[in-house]
């Protein structure tokens, strides 16, 4: 069968299509846990192992102000993955993946040109910042995909104007603002697709067929909407639904505060814009998508999609940089796409000029190879050793750096589950809430005699609730170093395992610190 299929008319097409998917999942699946569990991956896996065991508590992120689809979806793969880190991270994975249809169809849609489409597909496989998020255990890679699958069903349903059509993009806007805040922007910018409909047939309609028409459209818009909205309030079902919009206000600025203060943090977050974006889609990337943009717009026939295309970017990235608070890499992700469009746009284009001239296809290997080599050369690192990785100051200090790198901590787990086989353990951990609670909770979720409690940070003593557990327990306390403000010694605190951090450009390094609390010294005091 398969050598039909290569033997067919687009062997080519095919070839080319089953090597980048190839490609993808190498670039993806390898080494999977290689970089230490992050802060929110630890709280989202968490709260899909409860939602999970209990039925009742399946809106459990709400009460943080988060949207839980991308947690119900978890739930699966921690049913057939054992590895709860590697669980979430594959669902991001499979984000990924559907990003990679969803860019090619979209592609194909606009240009009608494979060959353009197959490089937007290249670039979206092997960009390092695709790479990086499609390999965590964040909801940033499915919002992504919903935001790519929305605009090319948004795209179909301007061009034919069909129910099932309308319907399919309500229900995916729907899905997108169950899975994150950020698809408003997708409410918002779906209208953009009008740009496309084809006002000047209408024009030898009669008044009355006009006015059915019009009726027809509004009528399909309200579809659209409606499904939407009727989706995203599922989330009244759970008793936390006012949260969403109480957490939003600590991630986003006010109107007020913003008209106080316009060009802060929008002045700042420019500068960030700029230091990331080459970084993480790289240099030639970012001139191929400047180019694409200029070429598109010097083109009658593609001036329409260039505009669409660059709203569906900008537009976010603006409203982001002026009203963010926080401010990383991961926000503005799902706002990357169209520049892949772009950058493949302006290839192809300098790919047909030489298509007439001599030593072409030496020319197009060397000028793929280049942009392949490039970003294969920081994937690899991502691969291989993350702390090599040239990655942003926000990235590396977050998911490498400080305390919400979570090095140490499946080693801690296994330490102690191998402890609790006979008798019962209990671990005190700095913070409630985050890497060290949830990311050991993830490991221990199932093991008997193990019991993990937060004990607050920083920590300025060894608190009652490990020293009254002595009597009926081994009590261990897991605290970075950088949060730990306290001689070990004097209170009874012996270490086991000191897990170190990645190391600063200041030459500082934290650490993991592992200890267990020494029954005799406390039983003295």
């Amino acid at each position: 069968m398969l050598k039909s299929i290569f033997r067919c008319k687009h062997s080519k097409f095919v070839f080319a299509c089953f090597l980048l998917v190839i490609v993808f999942f190498l670039l993806r699946l390898p080494n999977l846990t290689i970089l230490p569990v992050f802060a929110d991956e630890a709280i989202y896996i968490r709260w899909a192992q409860v939602m999970r065991a209990e039925p009742t508590l399946r809106f459990l992120p709400l009460s943080d102000g988060k949207q839980p689809l991308f947690m119900w979806l978890m739930m699966g793969f921690l049913k057939v993955v054992k590895d709860p880190l590697f669980a979430g991270r594959a669902l991001s994975v499979f984000s990924g993946f559907g990003s990679l249809v969803g860019l090619y169809l979209l592609s194909f849609s606009l240009f009608k040109n494979r060959r353009q489409a197959i490089l937007s597909v290249l670039f979206y496989t092997i960009i390092p910042i695709f790479v990086f998020f499609d390999r965590m255990a964040l909801a940033d890679s499915m919002l992504l995909m919903f935001s790519i699958w929305i605009f090319y069903f948004g795209l179909l349903f301007v061009k034919y104007a069909r129910l099932d059509l309308a319907m399919i993009a309500g229900i995916l806007l729907g899905l997108s603002l169950l899975t994150k805040s950020p698809a408003i922007f997708f409410v918002l910018l779906l209208p953009f697709s009008l740009i496309f409909h084809p006002f000047k047939t209408k024009s030898s309609f009669k008044r009355k067929e006009k006015a059915i028409h019009i009726l027809k459209g509004i009528s399909l818009w309200g579809v659209i909407y409606g499904f939407g909205f009727v989706i995203f309030n599922i989330l009244r079902l759970g008793p936390n639904f006012h949260m969403m919009g109480l957490r939003n206000k600590d991630y986003v600025f006010s109107f007020s505060e913003i008209f106080s203060h316009p060009l802060d943090p929008l002045k700042p977050h420019i500068f960030d814009l700029i230091s990331w974006l080459p970084n993480l889609l790289t240099w030639p990337i970012i001139i191929l998508s400047i180019l694409g943009f200029l070429l598109m717009l010097l083109d009658k026939n593609h001036i329409k999609k260039a505009l669409w295309l660059f709203s569906l970017f900008f537009v976010p990235l603006f409203a982001e940089s002026l009203m963010a608070k926080v401010f990383t890499p991961r926000y503005i992700l799902f706002t990357l796409w169209p520049l892949l469009i772009f950058a493949s746009f302006s290839t192809s284009f300098i790919l047909e000029k030489i298509r007439k001239r001599k030593m072409k296809r030496i020319f197009a290997f060397v000028l793929i190879g280049f942009l392949v080599f490039i970003s294969l050369r920081y994937d690899f690192l991502l691969i291989l050793d993350p702390q090599k990785a040239p990655l942003p100051r926000r990235m590396r200090s977050g998911y490498l750096e400080e305390w919400s790198a979570g090095q140490g901590i499946k080693e801690t787990a296994d330490y102690l589950k191998s402890q609790a086989e006979n008798k019962n353990v209990l671990v005190g951990t700095e913070g409630y809430f985050g890497t060290t609670p949830d990311g050991l909770q993830i490991y221990l979720n199932k093991a008997a005699h193990t019991t993990v409690i937060g004990v607050g940070y920083p920590v300025v003593a060894v608190s009652e609730k490990l020293t009254n557990s002595l009597a009926d327990n081994d009590v261990y306390l897991l605290v970075n170093q950088s949060r730990l403000q306290i001689i070990p010694a004097d209170y009874g605190l012996e270490l086991i395992k000191a897990y170190p951090k990645a190391m600063t450009p200041a030459g500082e390094q934290d650490k993991l610190l592992f200890f267990k609390l020494n029954r005799e010294f406390w039983q003295k005091k």
